[in-house]
């Protein structure tokens, strides 16, 4: 059996064994755990679910302080960056209990036996309903937000759905304390064995992605990754959805007006932007748009002096140091772009993982031909433009995209109009006047877009409404009260519903 190794992302040394990479049949008795889960999962109801997901939180706080310890050890992040991880991750979970509790998720609606327009109409039930056990795959930067505890887990099991996670390779320490801690507030709260499992090796993720028991797959990672598990997912014998966020240019467009008036402002906010945890956040904006002119030269001015002024930092592991120098050749490469700014390799941390942040500069009427994607890390293009024509036809050329971002000024007219316009047919969050690193855990989030960025441009996989990946209708036709679920039932409901068109709230 091939040994999981934590590793010291600092050093690129091996600490200690975790675990071994799960075998085939390991795989296979941990899908048939949360399979078995599933009815039990049910039986806890809504009341029970939001207790579980609560007591989790809890055990992960109780352990905080050995779970930043060893997501630094094998991140580098920081204690201050995973604190914050370990507080939203918290968060997130007595979130999503408060809103079963609200029940408002479940959409749930009746319309009564009569007569209508179109002739007799049947008594008719609806809701949504937990699709089954769900594979989550931990993501590599952000250990304790968006992996084993994180937002893929917290919602599918708020939708009643069993997890079994695959823990990332370069945090498998933190992986599996985390796991202990949520199995703990699943048994501690009643439910059944199998609610939470965990897997680990590359050929343990294909194999739980193709094993009959699991209904759907949240992932965060790579294009390159998250494509070849989206296959497999498809071309099962019984398809399932696969819920993968891959790749996002998050393009920034700058408008004269705001060059002229804050050109110092946004460079400094921008030079932060995309260095942030050494350019590690899926929201870091690759691509900026800025107008020809004196202020612009400003604005130039001040970015490439900040990064000149950098040094290099620890990434996650060797290998995405490795992927991100792959990155920056291959931008240097292309006889569209330029080098302007560059930060020295050496200093900060910059040992066997370092990574310094490279700043690069094309013409808007290059971008077509460049060809852009996103290089994971602290890097990102300026793309001059001199008219709205020469910057609209640089917007067609790009994909999809997680964010899109404006910054605009008190002389603009109609630009920032057409952008929004533009933008919201290529991004999932538009943002305006601020910088797109950053996700809120929040009702109103969106956290997803049209492809490369995400497998599925219609969910988000951040906030109250990432739930309903992992849910599906069924109508109940003419159904006895007994069978009925209670949110459904004749009289007063817990729940917000839609009754004979016409939308009821609890009293």
């Amino acid at each position: 059996m091939t040994a999981v190794m934590s590793v010291d992302a600092r050093t690129g040394r091996a600490v200690e064994e975790i675990a071994h990479e799960s075998s085939v049949e390991e795989v296979d008795a941990a899908c048939r755990r949360a399979a078995g889960a599933v009815a039990g999962l049910d039986e806890l109801g809504r009341a029970g679910r939001a207790r579980m997901l609560r007591a989790m939180a809890d055990a992960l706080e109780a352990r905080r302080e050995e779970l930043v310890r060893l997501a630094d050890r094998e991140s580098g992040l920081g204690d201050g960056r995973l604190g914050g991880e370990l507080t939203r991750t918290c968060f997130q979970l007595r979130l999503f209990a408060d809103a079963l509790e609200d029940g408002g998720y479940l959409e749930a609606t009746i319309d009564h036996k009569g007569d209508t327009a179109m002739g007799p109409r049947p008594d008719l039930r609806r809701m949504l309903v937990p699709l089954g056990p769900v594979a989550v795959f931990g993501a590599s930067n952000f250990p304790l937000a968006f992996s084993v505890p994180g937002g893929d887990t917290a919602s599918a099991l708020a939708a009643g759905c069993p997890v079994v996670v695959k823990a990332h390779p370069s945090h498998p320490a933190t992986s599996q304390l985390a796991y202990e801690a949520l199995a703990e507030g699943a048994r501690e709260s009643g439910a059944p064995e199998g609610t939470i499992e965990i897997v680990h090796g590359v050929k343990a993720g294909a194999e739980l992605v193709r094993n009959p028991a699991i209904q759907a797959v949240g992932f965060t990672g790579s294009l390159r990754g998250g494509r070849a598990l989206y296959d497999i997912a498809s071309s099962r014998p019984d398809p399932i959805p696969f819920y993968g966020e891959l790749g996002s240019l998050n393009p920034m467009v700058l408008t004269p007006a705001a060059v002229e008036e804050r050109a110092e402002d946004i460079a400094t906010g921008l030079a932060g932007s995309f260095t942030l945890g050494v350019g590690q956040f899926c929201t870091k904006p690759g691509l900026v748009f800025v107008p020809e002119g004196a202020a612009a030269e400003r604005l130039r001015s001040t970015i490439t002096d900040a990064v000149a002024k950098m040094g290099a930092n620890a990434m996650l592991s060797a290998g995405i140091r490795n992927a991100f120098d792959h990155g920056v050749r291959t931008l240097q490469e292309k006889p569209e772009l330029k080098v302007i700014a560059s930060a020295p390799r050496e200093g900060n941390e910059g040992g066997p993982a370092g990574a310094a942040p490279v700043l690069f500069e094309t013409k808007a009427s290059s971008v077509r031909d460049a060809d852009l994607e996103e290089c994971f890390g602290p890097t990102t293009v300026l793309a001059t433009y001199g008219s709205e024509d020469e910057l609209f036809d640089a917007l067609d050329a790009l994909s999809g995209a997680l964010t899109a971002t404006v910054h605009t000024g008190d002389a603009d007219t109609d630009l920032p109009q057409r952008l929004a316009a533009k933008l919201r047919d290529r991004a999932g969050r538009v943002i305006f006047n601020g910088f797109p690193t950053g996700v809120a855990v929040a009702w109103t989030m969106n956290h997803g877009g049209p492809w490369p960025a995400t497998t599925n441009a219609l969910h988000t996989s951040v906030g109250v409404t990432a739930m309903r990946r992992f849910l599906r209708p069924v109508t109940w036709q003419d159904a006895p009260q007994s069978v009925l679920p209670a949110e459904l039932r004749d009289g007063p409901a817990d729940v917000p519903r839609r009754v004979d068109g016409k939308l009821e709230l609890p009293a």
